[in-house]
């Protein structure tokens, strides 16, 4: 069951890459900010016929939970807009691992404080060394779209 928990966060990355790269492209043709409408709109209608037939919840206890959680909706669509604007600029991969780097250091914050009703999970040198890492690794991605488009402006 383990494997399985650890293949789905996985899976989803995988989709977030071909999403960033489709909404990019998408985003350029039609608009940033039409590109996430249409995005949510076409997420809102699919999820609409889901909840109907597999959910289990009640979308009407919305107003009993504290209100600071319903900016979960905000975010998505934050993320969503600043990868159109972000990937046609930088490419797919920078603009991942750049978001997998403010992944990890908001998580590690939001760990160790226990933040949003967390676990606390404080923060070590292990974590400290996984964040430099992928701190290299974004310099090291970044650097090479960088030298690209400076080698053929030139």
């Amino acid at each position: 069951m383990n494997i399985i928990m650890l293949l789905l966060p996985l899976l989803a990355g995988i989709g977030l890459s071909v999403q960033s790269a489709v909404n990019g492209t998408f985003g350029k043709r039609v608009g940033t900010i039409e590109s996430a409408f249409f995005t949510f709109f076409t997420g809102a209608i699919f999820l609409t016929i889901i909840v109907n037939f597999f959910g289990q919840g009640n979308i009407l206890n919305i107003h009993e939970v504290p209100k600071w959680q319903l900016l979960c909706a905000i975010f998505g669509v934050i993320y969503l807009s600043l990868m159109v604007l972000a990937v046609p600029k930088i490419g797919v991969t920078a603009a991942v691992i750049s978001v997998i780097v403010g992944q990890l250091v908001a998580s590690m914050v939001i760990d160790h404080f226990g933040w949003f009703e967390s676990e606390v999970v404080p923060f070590g040198i292990k974590r400290l060394i996984g964040v430099v890492l992928m701190c290299i690794a974004l310099y090291f991605v970044f650097r090479e779209k960088t030298d690209k488009s400076t080698a053929s402006s030139s």
